[in-house]
C-alpha cells in the first residue's frame, strides 16, 4: 500500500475561519521575529517602541511608513493583475526602470509645458506598458515563458539605465552617476506631512479603479474565467486574447508609473537605486492580498513598516543586515503558510502497487 499526498482547493473557506488562521499566523511570526531580534541584543523594553510605536503610531514614523508604501502598492498591483490571469510578471523592476526613464526624460527635455508633470506620469505608464509588451506577446503567440522573457527584458533595462545615468542623462555638476534635480514643476506636490506626497493619490486611485473594474465590470468576470480556465472561455466566445493582453499592459502600466512616482515624489531625480526589489515585494504583497486590489494598500502598509523597523533597528541597535531580514523573513513566511493553510487542504490517498 502507498499513501499518495494530493492537494484540494478548500471550498468555500468560511472569512472568521481565515481571519483567525491569519491572527494566529500572525501573531507566531511576530513572537519568532522577536525572540530572533531580542537574541541580537534589542532590548525586550524597546521592542514595542521600535516596531509598532515609531512605525505606525508616531506622526513622523507613519509618514515614513506612507511613503515607502505608495510605490508598494503600484508594484503589487503590477503582479496582481498580471497573476489573477497566470502570467507571473517577474519584470515588475524593469518595467519601473522604464517608466522612471521616460518621466525622467519628459522632464529633463522640457516637454509638455504646463502638463509636463501629468505628461510625465502618462509617459512612465506607457514606458511601462511597452517595456512588458514583448513579454505579452511571446506569451501568447509562442508559448514562450514569461517569466525568462520578464526576467532578460528586466536586465536589458537596467543596462539602458546604467548607459542613461553615464551618459546622456548624467548630472555634469554631481560625481556620482544620477540626473539632474527635476524642476518644481516635475515634482509630485507633498502634503506637508513628511515626504507623504500626490503619488498617494495616485496610487490609491489606481487601486480603487482595478478594484471597480475586477469586482463590478463585466472586464473583472471575463478575466476570472480567462484566468481559471483559458480554453473553456476561448470555447464560450470569450475574448481570451484581448483581455490577458489588456490585463498584462495594465501590469506594466502600473510598474511604470510607480517608477514616475519614485522620481517624481520623493527622490527628484533619476538614479541607480530606485525601485530596488519590487519585483519581491510587488509579488509578496500581491500574493498576501490573494491579487485583491482593495487589500493591497493595507498589506502594502504592513511591508513597508518592517522595512521603516528594520532600518531603524539597524541604525539605533547596531543589528545586522541579516538579522534583519531573517526577522521580516520568518513573519512573511508564516504568513504565506497561513494563506496556503486557509486555501488548500492535503489529501492522503492509499493505493495498492500492481
Amino acid at each position: 500500500m502507498l499513501e499518495t499526498v494530493t492537494l484540494e482547493r478548500r471550498q468555500g473557506a468560511g472569512a472568521v475561519r481565515a481571519a483567525l488562521t491569519y491572527a494566529g499566523a500572525l501573531a507566531l511570526g511576530l513572537a519568532l521575529s522577536l525572540a530572533v531580534l531580542v537574541a541580537a541584543g534589542v532590548p525586550t523594553g524597546a521592542l514595542f517602541n521600535e516596531l509598532v510605536v515609531q512605525v505606525f503610531l508616531s506622526p513622523a514614523g507613519l509618514a515614513r511608513t506612507v511613503t515607502m508604501a505608495t510605490p508598494m502598492m503600484l508594484g503589487a498591483l503590477a503582479a496582481a493583475l498580471c497573476l489573477r490571469l497566470k502570467f507571473w510578471n517577474i519584470g515588475i523592476e524593469g518595467q519601473l526602470w522604464l517608466g522612471a526613464i521616460c518621466a525622467t526624460a519628459v522632464a529633463l527635455y522640457d516637454i509638455g509645458g504646463p502638463l509636463r508633470l501629468p505628461l510625465m506620469m502618462v509617459a512612465a505608464m506607457a514606458g511601462g506598458a511597452l517595456w512588458i509588451l514583448p513579454s505579452a506577446l511571446l506569451k501568447m503567440w509562442l508559448g514562450v515563458s514569461e517569466v525568462i522573457v520578464t526576467l532578460l527584458m528586466s536586465n536589458i533595462a537596467f543596462l539602458l539605465l546604467q548607459h542613461l545615468l553615464f551618459g546622456p542623462f548624467r548630472d555634469p555638476t554631481f560625481n556620482f552617476p544620477t540626473s539632474p534635480v527635476f524642476g518644481e514643476a516635475e515634482k509630485l506636490a507633498r502634503f506637508g506631512w513628511g515626504d507623504v506626497n500626490g503619488g498617494l493619490v495616485l496610487a490609491l486611485v489606481a487601486v480603487a479603479l482595478a478594484a471597480l473594474a475586477l469586482g463590478r465590470l463585466r472586464y473583472g468576470y471575463a478575466a476570472r474565467f480567462v484566468g481559471d480556465n483559458p480554453k473553456a472561455a476561448l470555447a464560450l466566445g470569450f475574448p481570451a486574447g484581448r483581455v490577458l493582453l489588456l490585463s498584462i499592459l495594465a501590469g506594466g502600466a502600473m510598474a511604470g508609473l510607480a517608477g514616475g512616482v519614485i522620481v517624481a515624489g520623493t527622490e527628484y531625480r533619476l538614479t541607480q537605486a530606485v525601485g530596488l526589489n519590487m519585483t519581491f515585494n510587488g509579488i509578496v504583497i500581491a500574493a498576501l492580498a490573494r491579487n485583491a486590489p482593495g487589500w493591497i494598500p493595507l498589506v502594502a502598509l504592513f511591508i513597508a513598516g518592517l522595512y521603516v523597523a528594520g532600518a531603524s533597528l539597524k541604525v539605533f541597535y547596531g543589528v545586522s543586515e541579516g538579522i534583519v531580514l531573517i526577522a521580516q523573513g520568518i513573519i512573511l513566511l508564516v504568513l504565506v503558510t497561513a494563506q496556503f493553510v486557509t486555501t488548500y487542504r492535503v489529501r492522503l490517498a492509499r493505493g495498492v502497487v500492481a
